[in-house]
């Protein structure tokens, strides 16, 4: 399986999780508003102050995002690029949001695949304080009760980020069987998850969000993406007990280091990530 070395020391857990209640939502996002103000507003108008959302149909301007790249230092394994701040409205055709916190404040980290409104289509991870709603729209969320998002410095990618933290309940009334997971480097995606499923004893699961980085991509079917550097959002996933054991069935869309785009259904056993990938499974 592809690998690419991290600086730092892994852990051998690979996966980092926290049991805990959720609660689908509608996520109301007001025109004029900058995004991460816009989602603090609605997640906190719900009663969360963490949780996972699609993006398809969000219109965006003023709108700042990089994309993945190579890093000129042997601090990370791969970087960001510098900050493109494409002119008019960008409107987002696939992409997954994590919302948590950051340095005692709210923050997110969320990929997408857009349409510019020159017609060109790009994709890359969206700057949280550079970004404003161009549209009012409502848009399908998950909020956590009983764990959260946090962004912590991690040492084996130099980066800080997203990882989920058990957290006190806010509501005794929600209930479901959620679960906050962050994925670490150089395990295979879908691997990970069924593992990850069968230890829980979890036999059918769909998952939420979904915001992280594989090492190129292997499709069902499809060309692969060659390039190491990606940013991937989940556009659908879910992972079912069948004849031969539990199988996760995830849809991707991604933009690799090159500005590539492509999207399907992850190969099982041939997708390890690169940095990071965050998501929240519920259990059915």
């Amino acid at each position: 399986m592809r690998r690419i070395e991290q600086p730092g020391a892994g852990t051998p857990a690979r996966i980092q999780w926290a049991e805990c209640h959720g609660l689908a939502f509608p996520m109301t996002l007001e025109a004029g508003l900058p995004l991460l103000e816009a989602v603090r507003r609605s997640f906190a108008a719900a009663g969360f102050v963490s949780g996972v959302a699609k993006l398809e149909g969000l219109a965006l301007s003023p709108f700042a995002y990089v994309m993945p790249a190579l890093s000129k230092t042997p601090e990370h394994a791969a970087f960001y690029s510098d900050t493109f701040r494409p002119g008019g409205i960008a409107r987002v055709e696939a992409g997954a949001m994590t919302f948590g916190q950051r340095d005692g404040g709210p923050f997110f980290h969320a990929h997408a695949l857009w349409a510019e409104a020159s017609g060109k289509r790009n994709g890359g991870h969206i700057l949280p304080d550079e970004t404003v709603v161009a549209e009012t729209i409502t848009l399908p969320a998950v909020g956590l009760d009983g764990a959260a998002f946090m962004a912590e410095a991690d040492g084996e990618t130099n980066f800080k980020l997203f990882g989920p933290k058990p957290a006190p309940f806010l509501e005794a009334t929600r209930n479901g069987r959620f679960f906050a997971l962050r994925v670490k480097p150089n395990v295979d995606f879908c691997g990970a998850l069924e593992a990850f499923c069968a230890e829980q004893g979890i036999r059918e699961a769909v998952i939420h969000g979904g915001v992280g980085s594989t090492i190129g991509a292997r499709f069902e079917g499809g060309r692969p993406v060659d390039n190491f550097a990606t940013e991937v959002a989940i556009t659908e996933g879910r992972i079912a007990d069948g004849e031969d054991g539990l199988r996760a069935a995830v849809d991707v869309a991604l933009v690799d280091y090159r500005g590539g785009l492509a999207s399907g259904r992850l190969l099982r056993g041939d997708n390890p990530v690169l940095m990071t990938f965050e998501l929240v499974l519920e259990a059915l």
